[in-house]
C-alpha cells in the first residue's frame, strides 16, 4: 500500500493506493484567491486517508510525494513532512512530478497531447508536455507558442489563463473541472513504479527563485 501527497498548488492532496486495494484520496481545494492550508491540512488529510481506507500505518509499505513544480512554501513542508514520514516509519520514499500526474490524471480517451500548467504567479506558469517539453516556468504567451490546436491544457494555471491558450487552440476543461486538480492518486501511481530516492537528497523542483528573497541588513557606519 501507497501513501501518496502533493502540495505544489494550493490544494493539498492525499491518497492511499494499492494496486487490488484501495484507493482513497482526501483533498482541501481552497476557494480562488483563499490562501493555502497545508500545515494545518496534511497531516490531518494523511490520518482521514487511512481511516477510510481501513489501513494503518503498518500496512503502509511506501511513500510518494509530488516535488513540483509550484508554490516554495507547500512544496517546501509537503517534502519536508515526507522525508519526516519515511524516516520515522523507515519507509522507502519516490519523488513525483506534479505535473507528470496533473497529466495523467487528466489524459482522455481522445488521446489529444495533454499539456499541464501550474499557476507560477508573477505572471508566469510551470509547464510541461510528455515528449514536447518541460517542465518550465515561462509567460503564458511563450506556452501558447509551444502548443498545437487541439491540445488539453489542464491545471490552475490553464485556468488562469485560458484565454491565451485557448487563441492557440488548446482546449481547456470548464474551470471547476477535476481535469484541473494534481490527484494524489496519481502520485501514489507514478510513485509506485519508481525507483525510490535517498530520502535526505529528495528536493522539491522550485524551477525558479522562491519569491521571497534574504534582505540584506543594512548597519550604521
Amino acid at each position: 500500500m501507497i501513501l501518496g501527497f502533493d502540495t505544489a498548488t494550493a490544494a493539498t492532496a492525499v491518497a492511499v493506493w494499492a494496486p487490488d486495494g484501495p484507493a482513497v484520496e482526501r483533498r482541501d481545494d481552497p476557494p480562488p484567491g483563499e490562501r493555502p492550508n497545508h500545515a494545518a491540512r496534511l497531516l490531518v488529510l494523511v490520518e482521514e486517508a487511512l481511516a477510510e481506507a481501513g489501513a494503518g500505518w503498518d500496512e503502509v509499505e511506501r511513500l510518494a510525494v509530488g516535488v513540483g513544480p509550484g508554490g516554495f512554501t507547500g512544496l517546501r513542508l509537503g517534502i519536508a513532512t515526507a522525508r519526516a514520514l519515511a524516516q520515522a516509519r523507515d519507509l522507502p520514499l519516490t519523488g513525483v512530478s506534479s505535473l507528470e500526474a496533473l497529466a495523467a490524471g487528466a489524459a482522455d480517451d481522445d488521446r489529444a497531447p495533454v499539456v499541464a500548467v501550474i499557476d507560477a504567479r508573477r505572471g508566469e506558469v510551470f509547464a510541461a508536455s510528455a515528449g514536447a517539453f518541460g517542465p518550465v516556468a515561462l509567460e503564458p504567451a511563450a506556452l501558447a507558442a509551444r502548443i498545437e490546436p487541439g491540445w488539453l491544457a489542464v491545471g490552475d494555471g490553464a485556468v488562469r489563463f485560458r484565454s491565451e491558450l485557448e487563441r492557440a487552440g488548446a482546449v481547456v476543461p470548464a474551470d471547476g473541472s477535476e481535469q484541473h486538480r494534481v490527484s494524489a492518486l496519481w502520485v501514489c501511481r507514478l510513485g509506485a513504479v519508481r525507483e525510490p530516492a535517498d530520502r535526505d537528497a529528495l528536493l522539491p523542483d522550485y524551477r525558479r527563485e522562491p519569491d521571497a528573497k534574504p534582505q540584506r541588513k543594512a548597519f550604521p557606519s
